[in-house]
C-alpha cells in the first residue's frame, strides 16, 4: 500500500511549519481544496484568522482556493467588508464607531462596492508576503511573485509580480498550457497521481507533452465510442414499479439486472449499464 500524504491531516510532514489549511478554516464562506497548503514557520494553522481579513459571511461574499495550491508566508486575502463606500461624499465610516454616528448614517454594507468572490485555481503559487484583493480571480498553474498587489485577474500558467502585479510572462506554450487545462492532473487519484509525478517533476516538458496528447487522443477516442443516451419520457402512473421499468429495459436489450434507481423526488432516473464498462444510459420516467 502506498504511504500518501493525508489530506485530512492538518500536518503532512514532522516539521510543521507547512499546514493543509482546509483542516483548520472554519468560516463558512471559505472552501479550500485538498492538498493546499499554507507556510509559516510562526503560526500556520492560524491561517483563517491572520491571513483572510474583513471577512464577515454575512456580507455574502466568498473566498474559493483549489487543489494544490501554495500560499507562502505572510500572504493577505482581502475580502469584501475591507472597502469603504465610494458613492458618497465621504469615505469615513461613521457607523461602525457607535452613538449617533451609527444613528444617523446609512447602514454601511449595503453602500460597500461588491467585487464578488475571490477565486483561487489549482496549482497556483502565491509568494511571500502577496496580497490579494477583493473579487480577484487567478487561474490554474499560475504564479504570483513575492510582495505582489493582485487587484486584477490572473490568466492561467502565467507569471504576475509587482505593486500593482503585472504580467510577465507565460509558463508554457499555447498547446501545453492548453494540454494541462484539460488534462487537470489535480483531480487525479492519490494513486494515479504517484505514478505520473516523474513527469510533472521532469524539466524535459516534451516528454510531459508527448504524454499528455496521447492522453487527450484516447479521451476523444473513448469519448466517440461512448453509446447514446437513452432518455424516454413515458406519462405514467404513481405505481409505476421496477417490473415495468425491466420490461422497458429488455426493450432496449439492456441487462435488466444492472437497473439502479437513483432517489429523486420526480421524475425517477434510472441508470443502465449497458456493457459493464460503465457506460450508461439515461431512462428517465415522467
Amino acid at each position: 500500500m502506498m504511504n500518501i500524504p493525508d489530506p485530512n491531516a492538518a500536518f503532512p510532514n514532522e516539521y510543521k511549519t507547512s499546514c493543509f489549511i482546509k483542516n483548520v478554516v472554519t468560516a463558512p464562506n471559505i472552501t479550500v481544496g485538498d492538498y493546499t497548503y499554507y507556510d509559516d514557520a510562526v503560526d500556520p494553522t492560524g491561517f483563517e484568522r491572520n491571513n483572510v481579513l474583513f471577512n464577515y459571511p454575512e456580507f455574502g461574499d466568498h473566498l474559493v482556493i483549489g487543489k494544490f495550491c501554495q500560499i507562502a508566508s505572510g500572504t493577505k486575502f482581502i475580502m469584501g467588508p475591507a472597502n469603504h463606500r465610494i458613492s458618497s461624499a465621504t469615505t469615513y465610516p461613521f457607523n461602525v464607531f457607535g452613538g449617533a454616528w451609527t444613528e444617523n448614517t446609512p447602514p454601511h454594507m449595503a453602500q460597500l462596492p461588491r467585487k464578488g468572490d475571490t477565486i483561487i485555481g489549482s496549482d497556483v503559487w502565491i509568494g511571500r508576503e502577496s496580497i490579494i484583493m477583493p473579487g480577484v480571480k487567478i487561474g490554474d498553474g499560475a504564479i504570483i511573485a513575492a510582495y505582489s498587489v493582485v487587484v486584477k485577474d490572473v490568466p492561467a500558467y502565467t507569471v504576475y509580480g509587482g505593486n500593482p502585479a503585472r504580467f510577465i510572462k507565460e509558463r508554457f506554450d499555447a498547446e501545453l498550457k492548453d494540454l494541462l487545462l484539460r488534462y487537470q492532473w489535480w483531480n487525479l487519484e492519490p494513486e494515479k497521481l504517484v505514478e505520473i509525478l516523474p513527469l510533472l517533476c521532469d524539466p524535459d516538458l516534451e516528454k510531459l507533452r508527448h504524454f499528455l496528447r496521447e492522453q487527450y487522443r484516447l479521451t476523444k477516442r473513448r469519448t466517440a465510442e461512448r453509446p447514446p443516451s437513452i432518455s424516454l419520457r413515458l406519462p405514467c402512473p404513481e405505481h409505476l414499479n421496477l417490473l415495468f421499468v425491466r420490461v422497458l429495459v429488455d426493450a432496449f436489450r439492456l441487462h435488466s439486472e444492472l437497473l439502479t434507481p437513483v432517489k429523486r423526488k420526480r421524475p425517477l432516473i434510472f441508470l443502465v449499464d449497458t456493457q459493464r464498462q460503465a457506460r450508461f444510459a439515461r431512462l428517465r420516467i415522467l
